[in-house]
């Protein structure tokens, strides 16, 4: 098909503003478009003379907002609704808006595939803030299609769009359930408070010296193989046997252990299904006593208020850690075992629901991701 350039579907770029001091802008800045929804999630309301520098970028309903730096992010939005004052974006932006006889969800559509992302990042400029210039977004060539189509295809993309945004939806009312479900148990639990340490039979972590890879050998496990309270085999790395075999059992988790991420990502659990793993410094293993269930465990410390309580003292610059000492020292309220079993079964009975909405959601996501290569290529 025959393909254009994007910015000859929109109008001039209009340039920077200059309003009068007190006039009252509301601002958009980068931080403001989730580039995961792809929407803008909220404003900053100021005068014109209070706003920085960079609010200079009037924009309105229709407005498609394209953040020009980290391209590979894909930070874009349509503004759904004007705001109450005058609305003004960054101009870390490209604002493109449509001629009257385009379809702006078409453009917004395009905005967001995989050709668009590509052809911008390999057009980035810099090495620590890639960016790339208004000039060549809009310079970036989109299939022709006529407006009827575009509004049909702007039409189709939504409501497949829709039915997956409506599955994360699901997904987080669900968890969600699950949190609302441990508050209401536990005050029912009538159990004190005490040191995460009271239930462990060893705390400790994984080796520090590095670990050579292999094509077969035990499995070394780190803190980004440990994904929703399972180990992730598929990222995870072997290691020869011989190496294996020298490290101390401290390195070396039992069926049962559950893993806490400790470094980088932090506060992520999982709990040890097979032997012959070992894992690095950025897991620690905590190891149970008969006073507690390791799922239970593992279970508890996904809660947000003991996610808040282990990393809120994290240490680190780039990269933050959490310190054992103080999660063994950490308060918890863990009931008597059968009180500890039923949680879990209600957990269970969730996951199931989950489990057939995850799928759900994966088959929406591959039509949706098959209908972008479809009308953009």
């Amino acid at each position: 098909m025959k393909k254009i350039k994007l910015g000859d579907l929109c109008k001039p770029s209009q340039g920077q503003i200059k309003e009068q001091p007190d006039t009252v802008i509301d601002y958009i800045d980068i931080s403001s478009v989730d580039n995961e929804s792809k929407t803008v999630t909220g404003y900053q309301t100021m005068t014109f003379e209070e706003s920085p520098s960079r609010a200079r970028k009037a924009v309105k309903k229709g407005s498609i907002l394209v953040s020009t730096v980290r391209p590979n992010l894909n930070a874009v939005a349509l503004l759904e609704e004007d705001t109450p004052n005058l609305s003004v974006a960054s101009t870390g932006f490209c604002i493109l808006d449509c001629k009257d006889n385009v379809d702006n969800r078409f453009v917004f559509n395009f905005c967001k595939s995989k050709p668009f992302i590509d052809d911008m990042v390999s057009q980035a400029t810099g090495a620590s803030y890639p960016a790339v210039s208004d000039k060549i977004i809009r310079s970036a060539l989109i299939p022709a299609y006529s407006y009827d189509e575009q509004r049909k295809i702007g039409e189709i993309l939504d409501r497949v769009s829709s039915v997956v945004e409506s599955r994360k939806h699901e997904l987080d009312v669900l968890d969600n359930l699950i949190k609302a479900r441990f508050v209401e148990m536990s005050s029912e639990w009538n159990c004190q408070e005490k040191p995460l340490g009271d239930y462990l039979d060893e705390i400790t972590y994984g080796f520090t010296n590095p670990m050579p890879d292999a094509e077969e050998g035990p499995w070394k496990i780190t803190a980004k193989d440990v994904v929703d309270g399972h180990i992730n085999f598929e990222t995870a790395r072997k290691t020869a046997k011989k190496s294996f075999d020298a490290l101390t059992s401290k390195s070396k988790p039992v069926i049962g252990d559950v893993l806490l991420t400790k470094d980088g990502t932090l506060g992520r659990t999982a709990i040890v299904e097979e032997e012959g793993i070992c894992v690095n410094q950025s897991v620690a293993v905590l190891r149970c006593n008969n006073q507690v269930v390791p799922r239970f465990l593992s279970l508890l410390l996904q809660l947000p208020e003991y996610q808040r309580e282990m990393t809120k003292n994290s240490g680190g610059g780039t990269i933050k850690h959490i310190y054992i000492t103080k999660v063994d020292k950490m308060f918890v309220r863990i009931p008597a075992i059968d009180k500890q079993e039923s949680f879990i079964k209600f957990v269970e009975q969730v996951d199931k629901s989950k489990a057939i909405v995850q799928q759900a959601l994966n088959e929406t996501q591959q039509l949706f991701d098959k209908l972008m290569q479809e009308y953009f290529g």
